[in-house]
């Protein structure tokens, strides 16, 4: 089922969600290889899907990890890195996030001018306190005005800068965001509604409201209330750790594709799987401790050629391994070595001593990542006493717009 996101196309409506830390280059190029491999093993001819002119891809969409606008357009060194593209994608992605109007469309025309994206998505579900209690992420949409300000500035420059940078087709621009603050104060309607007005591409529903943060279960009815509201294509987010879980969202809700997050951690090869089912395929990738081993190895080997610092590289994969080896039988004394690693070196010695023949484990299956508790949602004081700024929020809101990507 093709979907369009704009002038893109994805064969395959499968969406790897931005996670900070996480989703780096490294770890999008092992996750687009295996949807690329499961669209293959489900009878596509893709052996020379590289980049070309960015409208389309058969194995999904791959998104950086979160960047600031005010970082990039103050050009830190750190954001810089962090959107160093996949080489080999057809789709560049990334996922920008800011609180003012004109900083969001300036760092819209960078990335569509100088050629770092081919779609760019817009962040307004991040629960976190630290973003929250500025009037920015998940609390953002609660003023209608900024938001509405905010999405039409950036598709107009994501047009503007298509047409002034030579491109052969506009970069689209879409939005992620969640049901709303708490069950009081819903979000979401309001957010359909002003993104299709703006010109938006494309809409992405974490199922959870900022209270939730990432606890409980998404509620997955409001993705099907979305998908009646909009006619924009629309993609799930929440609870989606297999085949089964993406299937069951799109049959429930009738969205149009599912957005991963927390269930690919520590498993790239779950784009296999949802690729290959996106064409009907039953082919499934289920590796060996020897396989996973080998994975590990290839995404540092593939850190420190990103990262040009072997120590940077181990320091952020380490994460990583832990999550790799979930369900296998390695060891209390094991894990704590791995997760000391300075070399791709040293992490290739131990992983030579453990029995690589283990089969893949059914213990690895199912959620990953940390699901918290529900917390409180922090909001500056008397944010939800209008969907409008009052003159103080105005000239506060600019503190939201931090200078740090990632998260």
């Amino acid at each position: 089922m093709t979907v369009r996101i704009g002038d893109i196309s994805l064969a395959s409506p499968v969406i790897l969600a931005p996670m900070a830390g996480v989703t780096n280059p490294p770890f999008r190029q092992l996750c687009r290889e295996f949807g690329e491999a499961g669209a293959r093993a489900a009878g596509l001819d893709i052996a020379d899907n590289g980049h070309t002119n960015g409208t389309e891809s058969y194995a999904g969409l791959y998104v950086c990890e979160m960047i600031t606008s005010r970082a990039l357009i103050e050009q830190n060194r750190e954001t810089l890195t962090m959107i160093q593209p996949d080489p080999a994608d057809p789709v560049r992605s990334i996922q920008l996030y800011g609180v003012e109007p004109t900083s969001i469309a300036a760092a819209v025309e960078i990335l569509v001018r100088d050629r770092w994206a081919d779609h760019i998505d817009l962040n307004f579900g991040c629960p976190v306190p630290k973003v929250t209690r500025k009037g920015g992420g998940s609390a953002l949409p609660w003023k209608h005005n900024l938001f509405s300000r905010i999405v039409t500035g950036a598709v107009e420059a994501a047009h503007r800068a298509s047409r002034d940078s030579g491109r052969d087709f506009t970069v689209p621009v879409t939005a992620k965001f969640r049901i709303g603050i708490d069950d009081d104060h819903q979000t979401f309607r309001e957010v359909a509604q002003m993104s299709e007005d703006a010109g938006i591409s494309g809409l992405t529903l974490h199922a959870r409201t900022t209270e939730q943060h990432y606890s409980g279960k998404a509620r997955w009815e409001f993705i099907s209330e979305l998908k009646e509201l909009t006619t924009l294509p629309v993609f799930g987010n929440g609870d989606v750790f297999g085949v089964d879980d993406a299937v069951s969202m799109i049959e429930m809700t009738g969205a149009d594709g599912v957005s991963v997050g927390r269930g690919c951690q520590g498993r790239p090869w779950l784009f296999y799987d949802l690729v290959a089912a996106s064409y009907g395929s039953s082919a499934r990738y289920r590796p060996s401790l020897r396989e996973v081993a080998n994975i590990i190895v290839r995404h540092g080997e593939l850190s420190v050629l990103h990262f040009n610092d072997e120590h940077r590289a181990m320091r952020e994969l380490r994460k990583h391994v832990g999550w790799y080896l979930r369900g296998f039988a390695v060891g209390g004394q094991m894990r704590h070595q791995l997760g000391l690693i300075e070399s791709v070196e040293q992490l290739r010695e131990l992983l030579d001593t453990l029995d690589l023949d283990q089969a893949y484990p059914q213990a690895a299956e199912g959620p990953r990542g940390r699901a918290g508790s529900a917390k409180r949602p922090h909001l500056p004081e008397f944010w939800l006493d209008s969907h409008a700024l009052s003159a103080e929020q105005e000239a506060k809101i600019h503190e939201a717009e931090v200078n740090v990507s990632g998260g």
